[in-house]
C-alpha cells in the first residue's frame, strides 16, 4: 500500500513552511494568491488529497448525519433517504445510512456506532422489536439532535414527521366497506408501535361508523412479511364466516395473502377485496393490481432533514428548539384488487 501524500511532501518539494502549505489548502487570507497557486499546484501534481474527517474533527464538526431505517429495501425507505440526501447534500452535509433490520439489538449498536462516529444528528425509524428506550434516551441525555419519522416513540422532546396512519386506515378500510364489504379482516404489526395502533384505530373507526360490529378474530397481528400474510390468509379463511375484506398494513404481507388465496381457489376480488398500505412498486405490477395507501416518502425525507438541521444549527444555543410534529396524509391509489365486492 502505497504513502498518501501529506503536506509535509508538499512543503518539502517548494522548501516552504508545512504550516504555509495547510494556510494555503485552508484559503487562509495570510497567504498569497501566486503562493497558493503555487501549492493547489504541487498539491494536485503529488495526488495530495485532503483529510476532510480529521480536518472536521479538529474543528469539532463532521458535516455528516446518520440514518436508520427499518429495510432500505423497502421502497417506502428508499423514497425516504432520496428526500434525505437530496436535502443534506444541498446544505453540505454527508449521510450514513445504516438498516436495523428490525432488530432492537441491532439498532442499539448502530446507534452506539454513530454517536462514535460523531454524526451531527439522527434521523430514526425504529424497528418492529424497539420496545425499550434505553438507547434514544442516552442519545438525548448526550445532546446529540435526533429526530423520528413514519415509525416513533412517544419520548419527550423530540420532533417526529409522521403519516396520519388513523386516517390512512380508516380511507382504506372504508373503501372496502364502500365496495359492499362487510366482513373485513385487518393485518396489523406489533401494538407497540403507534403506526400499527393507529391504522387499527382507524379500521375500527371505519366499522364504527358504518354500524359494522368489530370482530376481535379478525384482526391478525405480526411482523407483516410475506409469510405473515399467507399465515393470516390461512387464519381468516379458517373462520366459520366468510371474510370479503382485507385491510393489511403493509403492502407485503398483503401480497403474502394474494398468493395464498390464489393457491386456494380464492378470487381477489370477486371473494374478497383487498387493500394494502406503502405503494410498493411490486403492488402495481402483480395481477391483479393491489390498491394501498400510498405515502409521500420522498416529502418526508425533505421536511425530517430541514428539521433536523435547524435542531443542529441551534444545538450551541441555550434555548432549545420546541420539538414539532409534522403529520403528512396518505393517499389512495384505487386498483384492481379491490374494484368490487360481493
Amino acid at each position: 500500500m502505497e504513502n498518501k501524500t501529506t503536506i509535509h511532501d508538499i512543503a518539502k518539494a517548494l522548501k516552504i513552511d508545512a504550516s504555509t502549505v495547510s494556510r494555503a489548502l485552508n484559503n487562509s487570507p495570510r497567504v498569497s494568491q501566486k503562493t497558493k497557486e503555487r501549492i493547489m499546484a504541487k498539491a494536485n501534481e503529488l495526488g495530495y488529497q485532503r483529510n476532510l474527517l480529521a480536518s472536521n474533527l479538529r474543528k469539532n464538526v463532521t458535516n455528516t448525519i446518520g440514518v436508520i431505517v427499518p429495510r432500505i429495501s423497502r421502497h417506502f425507505f428508499s423514497s425516504v433517504i432520496s428526500g434525505i440526501e437530496e436535502t443534506a447534500y444541498d446544505a453540505g452535509y454527508n449521510v450514513i445510512i445504516c438498516q436495523s433490520l428490525e432488530q432492537l439489538k441491532r439498532e442499539r449498536k448502530l446507534v452506539e456506532t454513530l454517536l462514535a462516529n460523531r454524526v451531527e444528528g439522527v434521523l430514526l425509524s425504529v424497528s418492529m422489536e424497539t420496545d425499550e428506550f434505553d438507547h434514544l434516551l442516552h442519545m438525548k441525555n448526550n445532546g446529540t439532535p435526533f429526530l423520528f419519522f413514519d415509525r416513533h416513540c412517544e419520548i419527550e422532546g423530540i420532533s417526529s414527521v409522521l403519516i396520519d396512519d388513523f386516517q390512512g386506515g380508516f380511507d382504506a378500510t372504508e373503501h372496502l366497506i364502500l365496495n359492499g364489504c362487510k366482513n373485513i379482516g385487518h393485518f396489523s404489526g406489533p401494538q407497540e408501535l403507534a403506526i400499527y395502533r393507529n391504522r387499527t384505530a382507524g379500521y375500527r373507526k371505519a366499522l364504527e361508523k358504518h354500524k359494522i360490529p368489530y370482530r376481535p378474530e379478525l384482526v391478525v397481528r405480526s411482523s407483516l412479511m410475506e409469510n405473515d400474510g399467507a399465515e393470516g390468509a390461512k387464519t381468516l379463511l379458517s373462520l366459520p364466516y366468510k371474510v370479503d375484506g382485507l385491510f393489511s398494513a403493509n403492502d407485503i404481507a398483503a401480497i403474502g395473502a394474494m398468493k395464498y388465496f390464489k393457491n386456494e381457489g380464492v378470487k381477489v376480488p370477486d371473494d374478497i377485496a383487498i387493500v394494502g398500505f406503502s405503494n410498493e412498486p411490486v403492488s402495481g405490477i402483480i395481477d391483479p393490481s393491489l390498491t394501498t395507501m400510498d405515502q409521500p416518502g420522498f416529502q418526508i425525507g425533505q421536511i425530517a432533514t430541514k428539521l433536523l438541521l435547524e435542531e443542529i444549527s441551534n444545538a450551541p444555543n441555550a434555548n432549545p428548539i420546541l420539538a414539532k410534529t409534522k403529520i403528512l396524509k396518505s393517499s389512495l391509489i384505487e386498483r384492481d384488487s379491490s374494484r368490487k365486492c360481493n
